[in-house]
């Protein structure tokens, strides 16, 4: 069985950025990374790369920001007024602004001025060359439901017994949403 769209792949990672070899990220000492492949859960030159191996292969690619977060977007750096942020704000935090529906949308605290504030929406490896170590610790057929859903179950790790089916819709809302 190899890697294609559709299967259910689960990963040990760890993430560097290219120019320095600093880790950015690793699944190494907490739990392994399950995702479905060609549904966008991942970055595209990860799934790109990972096309093919089969289980157990561990792999090590370099992805160019085109195949990562993208170039940075000027238009995701904004000017806010300054009396909008708590006085111990600083240069390089890191703050969450809650959107309209509740969720939470990073930015970075770039530049302060003495009247407004400049934050950075970018993603924060938006621009940098990454470089990852993937193994494939677990890779299987995504079930019919998952396959309808277009993501993983993560309770259908246990097959009924009888066909092998997985079971489908525990973790989903009564409107078929996980």
């Amino acid at each position: 069985m190899k890697v294609e769209n559709e299967m259910i792949v689960t990963v040990h990672y760890r993430g560097t950025l290219s120019e320095n070899g600093d880790e950015f990220d690793s699944s190494h000492g907490r739990e392994p990374l399950t995702f479905m492949v060609g549904k966008g859960q991942m970055i595209p030159g990860f799934e790109q790369e990972l096309m093919g191996a089969e289980l157990g292969e561990k792999r090590t690619f370099e992805l160019e920001p085109e195949r990562a977060y993208g170039q940075p977007d000027p238009g995701a750096i904004q000017k806010v007024p300054a009396s909008e942020f708590p006085p111990e704000v600083e240069v390089g935090m890191v703050l969450a602004a809650e959107m309209e529906n509740g969720m939470q949308l990073p930015f970075k605290v770039v530049e302060i001025g003495e009247d407004e504030i400049t934050i950075d929406f970018n993603h924060m490896l938006a621009g940098k060359t990454l470089t990852f170590e993937v193994e494939i610790i677990e890779l299987r057929e995504a079930s019919e439901s998952e396959k309808d859903h277009g993501h993983v179950h993560k309770s259908e790790n246990e097959s009924d017994g009888e066909n092998n089916e997985l079971k489908s819709d525990k973790n989903c809302d009564d409107d078929g949403c996980c």
